[in-house]
């Protein structure tokens, strides 16, 4: 008997990151000209370490074929139902069912019959069985510009999303919904099955967490402001990972463009001593377990800003005397000294020694707990980001490498270390 050979083209699962390992994605491609980018997705979602199992239709056949995504993905693509039953095997109550579907690309006609409960293809039964089973369903549109601002077309996304099924929404150009970018689409990917794994867990059951997070603003006149590049996105996805967890979590969220998470309970504010005050003021409303002084506020503020809009027609320079602003950290340990406290420190362009020894030196400074430092230099960190990599050390002189990954993951693994630290 011939033993069965495992397939080459499994050979670069895992070789970009471990996010996605152990988990299978069924990988459901309809007949949109963007099917060409389901061996790229799929070759993706292999390298971070996931099993892909490829679902066409008969139209999928006219736009790409089922051998190149047998190579992109290692597996036997599932072209029709048969008495195996494909759909059950894949996305049903089955024990080897996928951890997640993922329909990439989705016409505007597949996503009206899954919003409709009509499957008559292998791509939408498979779909319309996971979403039955509960399982994870991520959708990544692509269609003409028309077909998607249809009303029926944006009704029927509403349907889907009412009941749990998540969208990677297009790009918008020349005129189309073009489908998300590969890196988008894996992230989203992550972030869903990142998320699984942490309400699964429920590890902050009855505690509370406080997380602080994006830039403030300092005034020069009412139009004029200082900040910093800081998006947010770090702190948002903390604030999710926590609440996932069954933390009661509060976000103070300074100025941007992020959006808050819809289940958590945020607190909007626009200077840093905005930002202390709304911190301070929750944490005088009850213990916080755990504190993430995630923000980047900023550092100087005007001594004397401008009551009126700066002329730059009549005034050709300005001069400008900065003072420091509150540091909000030293606050929070004053404020609250039992709070588990994890502070953040970045920098620009050094080694990662030399941000380790920096992340200590702020250990030391903030009286904190644990302190997470990163260098926005490097390309995917930081910043204006979906992605960040973190060295994390505590007074115990232990140093935790988290690497460059999408911030969902990079906070799921941060609550990690913080939560085994919080509870001994």
């Amino acid at each position: 008997m011939v033993e069965k050979l495992a397939h080459p083209s499994k050979d670069i699962t895992g070789s970009s990151g471990t996010q996605l390992a152990g988990k299978k994605v069924a990988l459901l491609i309809t007949s949109s000209v963007a099917s060409f980018k389901a061996p790229e997705i799929a070759r993706e979602l292999m390298r971070h370490g996931a099993d892909v199992y490829a679902v066409t239709s008969s139209s999928t056949e006219k736009m790409i074929g089922s051998d190149l995504l047998e190579w992109a993905t290692g597996n036997p693509v599932v072209k029709e139902l048969t008495g195996k039953l494909e759909h059950i095997a894949l996305a049903g109550k089955s024990s080897g069912h996928v951890d997640l579907v993922l329909i990439a690309p989705a016409t505007a006609n597949t996503i009206g019959k899954l919003a409709s409960g009509i499957d008559d293809t292998p791509v939408t039964t498979v779909a319309a069985t996971a979403i039955g089973s509960k399982l994870p369903v991520l959708i990544a549109p692509a269609m003409h510009e028309p077909l998607y601002d249809h009303p029926i077309a944006q009704e029927n996304i509403a349907r889907l999303k009412k009941i749990g099924v998540e969208f990677v929404e297009p790009e918008i150009v020349e005129g189309k919904a073009k489908i998300a970018s590969t890196a988008k689409i894996i992230q989203a990917v992550i972030t869903r099955l990142s998320s699984q794994l942490s309400s699964q867990r429920r590890d902050l059951e009855g505690h509370r967490v406080l997380v602080t997070a994006g830039p403030t603003i300092e005034h020069i006149d009412p139009v004029r402001v200082i900040t910093n590049r800081s998006s947010g996105k770090m702190g948002v996805a903390i604030a999710e990972e926590a609440w996932s967890r069954g933390a009661e979590t509060t976000l103070i969220l300074g100025p941007g463009s992020v959006t808050p998470p819809p289940s958590v309970k945020t607190v909007k504010v626009e200077t840093t001593e905005e930002m202390l005050d709304a911190t301070l003021r929750e944490l005088k409303n009850g213990k916080h377990d755990l504190v993430f002084a995630a923000a980047a506020p900023s550092d100087y503020r005007p001594s004397k800003p401008v009551g009126r809009k700066i002329s730059t027609r009549k005034e050709k320079t300005v001069e400008l005397e900065l003072e420091a602003t509150p540091k909000i950290i030293r606050e929070i340990r004053l404020a609250s000294p039992n709070s588990f406290l994890v502070a953040f420190k970045t920098e620009h362009g050094v080694t990662n020694e030399q941000l380790v020894t920096e992340a200590f030196e702020i250990l030391n400074e903030k009286s904190a707990d644990l302190v997470a430092a990163n260098d926005v230099s490097l390309e995917g960190v930081g910043f204006q980001t979906d992605t960040n990599e973190l060295f994390v050390v505590d007074e115990r002189k232990k140093v935790t490498h988290i690497g460059l990954a999408p911030k969902r993951e990079v906070a799921r693994q941060l609550l990690d270390i913080a939560v085994k630290r919080l509870k001994g």
